[in-house]
């Protein structure tokens, strides 16, 4: 069966599908874009794969990169996992690490000819999205003509058709999540799981994270099908591509 992406509108450029002659060929007739897909090694419940955010994030900087001329660079698969890390599966790299992983990926491509650098997160933990966006922000200076946009698939989520996601709150490993699971790679969905909203302590750092997110799951996974899964990755991806042209004419003088 072919793909849903190759009906798109223009030829994918997944850097690690390309050889050196193609990427020099777009970069000379224009093509100033990339993609750079972050996610996670992360518990999604015990239902749904550990690579959930990171094959989000993949699945819709390939769609997104056929609506608009853009290269997509192989996903970022770990990330900074605060909330998650004792839940069995999770594998968390520090702050430090990730800021770096972020920064010297941008200057390579930016010394490629590259300038408009889309960093798209299917992991949205507020530490680790604060990591991209100050690693981001640290290069304003030393790439002058370098144009951002840092978010997540959350902030995606946040911008569908009213009434397309049903589960006030969802986040993480429900409805969402497990409804573009149930699309991408209905093979890798394991059952079901129950409905959970999480309340971790205001203003408090808790050691046992665990005691406070047993079930690992922010939402209802019972809500969740193939379908649904299918519509909203359409839309987070006419959503991501409209982001794309805006950046590339964004001006500041």
């Amino acid at each position: 069966m072919t793909p849903d992406w190759c009906q798109s509108k223009f030829r994918l450029m997944l850097l690690e599908k390309i050889t050196m002659h193609d990427f020099a060929n777009a970069v000379s007739a224009g093509c100033k874009t990339v993609i750079l897909p972050f996610g996670s090694v992360e518990e999604h419940g015990p239902h749904l794969p550990l690579g959930t955010d990171t094959i989000h994030a993949y699945a819709l900087a390939e769609r997104a990169a056929g609506i608009v001329r853009a290269f997509v660079t192989p996903p970022i698969w770990y990330g900074l996992c605060r909330s998650t890390g004792q839940h069995p599966g999770t594998l968390s790299i520090r702050s430090m690490t990730l800021a770096c992983l972020v920064q010297d990926i941008l200057r390579s491509l930016y010394g490629q000819g590259l300038r408009n650098f889309i960093l798209l997160s299917g992991h949205a933990g507020g530490t680790h999205m604060a990591t991209i966006l100050n690693g981001c922000d640290e290069l304003l200076d030393e790439l002058p003509d370098a144009r951002f946009a840092v978010l997540s698939i959350i902030d995606l989520v946040k911008e569908l058709p009213e009434g397309m996601v049903e589960t006030p709150g969802d986040s993480h490993a429900g409805e969402v999540e497990t409804s573009l699971i149930q699309h991408l790679f209905p093979e890798l969905v394991r059952g079901g799981a129950d409905a959970e909203f999480p309340s971790f302590p205001k203003f408090i750092i808790a050691r046992n994270k665990l005691r406070f997110w047993p079930g690992g799951v922010w939402g209802d996974p019972a809500k969740a099908s193939p379908e649904k899964g299918r519509r909203i990755l359409e839309s987070e991806a006419e959503i991501l591509a409209e982001i794309i042209r805006r950046l590339e004419k964004f001006r500041e003088d």
